[in-house]
């Protein structure tokens, strides 16, 4: 089970939490204006990588409150949390082979 480190109550098991999808996805201003395929884009296409993501959390049983989190997609480490509305920390990018 994944311990995570809820910045508002300390460490708690993975299962107090719900996983909100891919941080720093800004909302297009003219969302009438968009294609469908722009807005399909916006709505569905996120990165995938092998490595670092950032990602938003909420720590749904207890505080209710949202934040950021820097996770290994491969060791699935927690390498850094951070606000919501921040930018994210400095992190050294991963090397695997």
């Amino acid at each position: 089970m994944l311990l995570i480190p809820c910045p508002h109550c300390g460490p708690r098991a993975e299962i107090e939490f719900s996983y909100g999808g891919e941080a720093h996805i800004a909302r297009p201003e003219e969302p009438d204006e968009l294609t469908d395929q722009e807005w399909s884009d916006y709505v569905f296409m996120r990165r995938n990588p092998k490595g670092v993501v950032l990602e938003r959390w909420v720590h749904a049983h207890g505080c209710r409150r949202w934040f950021n989190a820097a996770r290994d997609t491969v060791t699935y480490e927690i390498l850094a949390i951070y606000p919501m509305g921040q930018n994210p920390p400095e992190l050294p990018e991963p090397r695997y082979l």
